[in-house]
């Protein structure tokens, strides 16, 4: 047990059970994939990494939960604190996203990565999501140019790191508005899934879409939606023109995996994951859908399901089984087995692609001039398909593909139709990507 090294007292450890979203990322773990997702931030002067170390060193400690190690115990896994050197910071790799071993890299759950310009930061989906993720990268921001001689208010994802964390920043949220009197049931029907060559281990394809968020914007009030119902009306007008080539014959509904951030519906600073998933899908078997009623459906369905009341009712269902008495004295190996099967055999299979929009970010209006955009990728897909994460800032507005597929068809579909509205792209990627 450790001791105080004044009073020579114990010091009772302290340890965070994993929120109801991070029970699951590490049972999926493989040697070949991890829930690791990538946020990346451009300024407009080259990094200096010795002194991006001293900002990472000094601005962690302000986050527990990321400043942490998982371990497994008999019945669930939790994070504990880590003070081990690093995460060190490293120069940037050619595929990011890469699988993230628990006891490599000292246990930590977090890299951060620099080239030129950019400052990376890859996390571990255990630690939080996207949101709690973007407070880290942009505190460690600010205390990189904080270092440089700049003066960065704190504000928006910029967290004063002198300050204690809010007790509230490192709750599970979800157990706190779990309480809605039904549990609605999750969709099960199968769905059309990409099918394409799979690349070697270690390989992540990124397709990046840089384009200007006035003239996505004004695409999508042609359409009378808002910037997420069109991207997504997008994505699945892409997937259906994928599998029209592939096998017209044999049309299975086509389904998009959404995640909600449930900050904006129930209050709450927690830094650690706080999404529910939405699924709106189009069934090509009930006849052809042009791209205007395909706008139309999706907006209809976000209207009707993005809401306070059925999101509650979402978390509930989610929640009921860690209260279950039964489940939380089941081995954590049982847990595994039975989470890994219905994940696999079920979950995985009731969605063609993931998509995820982070919004406008908000900074500091003194950090505003140090900036040129953010960036954000979702991570390797756990099967053959392709995630796709939206993230705007000023009037930059970045689409980033990420897939473990040689073929780019669904992309390809994608930024055509943008473009065919009027949207100019311009495309960044990792990759040769063919033109047809």
């Amino acid at each position: 047990m450790k001791r105080d090294k004044h009073t020579k007292k114990p010091v009772r450890s302290i340890w965070y059970k994993l929120d109801l979203s991070a029970i699951v990322y590490p049972t999926l773990q493989r040697r070949d994939f991890s829930s690791v997702y990538r946020l990346s931030v451009l300024l407009k002067e080259p990094v200096k990494p010795d002194i991006l170390q001293k900002a990472v060193d000094m601005t962690l400690p302000r986050f527990p939960t990321y400043k942490s190690a998982i371990r497994k115990g008999l019945f669930w896994r939790y994070l504990e604190p880590n003070d081990r050197p690093g995460p060190f910071v490293q120069r940037d790799i050619n595929n990011p996203c890469m699988p993230m071993p628990f006891k490599e890299n000292n246990r930590y759950l977090l890299r951060i990565y620099y080239y030129d310009c950019r400052i990376s930061l890859e996390a571990h989906h255990s630690l939080g999501d996207g949101t709690g993720g973007m407070y880290v990268l942009q505190t460690i921001t600010a205390e990189y140019l904080k270092l440089l001689g700049s003066s960065i208010s704190c504000g928006g994802f910029v967290l004063d790191i002198d300050e204690k964390p809010d007790p509230e920043e490192l709750e599970d949220a979800y157990m706190r508005y779990s309480n809605a009197r039904v549990r609605p049931p999750r969709p099960s029907e199968k769905t059309y899934r990409v099918r394409g060559t799979k690349e070697p281990f270690y390989t992540l394809n990124i397709i990046n879409g840089i384009l200007s968020a006035s003239e996505v914007k004004k695409a999508a009030k042609k359409y009378q939606v808002t910037i997420t119902e069109y991207l997504n009306a997008v994505l699945l007008y892409a997937l259906l023109q994928k599998q029209e080539s592939e096998n017209p014959w044999k049309l299975l509904p086509v389904r998009i995996a959404m995640p909600v951030n449930l900050r904006r519906f129930f209050p709450s600073k927690t830094l650690r994951n706080f999404i529910t998933m939405i699924y709106p899908s189009v069934d090509p078997r009930l006849g052809e859908y042009s791209f205007e009623e395909i706008v139309l459906h999706v907006h209809n369905y976000m209207q009707y399901y993005i809401n306070e009341k059925f999101l509650r009712g979402d978390i509930t269902t989610n929640a009921s089984t860690q209260r279950n008495p039964f489940i939380r004295v089941v081995p954590l190996f049982l847990k595994d087995f039975v989470v890994r099967l219905f994940y696999t055999r079920v979950q995985d299979k009731n969605s063609s692609a993931g998509l995820t929009n982070m919004g406008v970010l908000r900074v500091p209006e003194d950090m505003m001039p140090y900036l040129e955009r953010f960036d954000i990728c979702m991570g390797q897909p756990f099967s053959r398909r392709t995630n796709c994460a939206i993230i705007s800032f000023q009037d930059t507005l970045t689409i980033g593909f990420a897939s473990s597929i040689k073929e780019a068809d669904v992309e390809r579909y994608f930024f055509r139709k943008l473009i065919q509205d009027g949207i100019h792209v311009k495309i960044e990627s990792n990759r040769e990507i063919s033109q047809k």
